[in-house]
């Protein structure tokens, strides 16, 4: 059985990362630190929940036809996936698999924040995109 230790975090898509910071930073999120990722193309900004509670990742597509992009072109800002951290994502990404869930995913890449992740289609997961995430030891 997959061992999920928390929801690490809840991506949503902006079309300005700075805009939106601004904007949660009335709810009292401070965005703690920002990365881009060119091989994804994207920015994003990361705003800690409570004490360890998870995060909100903002997501700002670099180029015009990146993933993200698309998304906002084709459902505008919002919600964009739910990333949950597990102890093994080889193990839990082998399970979903045997067990004939389709991945966007076969196998784990590296993520934001010298993370490991890997992706659950839609399509197995009720409509959600689903992240599966490990933290590097």
């Amino acid at each position: 059985m997959i061992k999920v230790k928390k929801i690490e975090h809840v991506g949503v898509a902006v079309r300005d990362c700075s805009k939106a910071a601004t904007v949660y930073g009335l709810l009292g999120l401070g965005v703690h630190c920002t990365e881009d990722i060119p091989d994804r193309a994207l920015k994003v900004a990361m705003l800690p929940v409570g004490e360890g509670e998870g995060e909100i990742e903002l997501m700002q597509p670099t180029t015009a036809d990146s993933t993200v992009a698309k998304f906002l072109e084709k459902r505008g800002e919002g919600i964009h996936h739910l990333a949950l951290s597990v102890e093994d994502i080889d193990d839990a990404v082998k399970q979903l698999l045997e067990s004939g869930v389709r991945m966007i995913d076969n196998a784990p890449k590296p993520g934001a924040g010298g993370k490991r992740v890997a992706f659950v289609h839609p399509q197995s997961a009720c409509g959600v995109l689903v992240e599966l995430v490990e933290e590097l030891q």
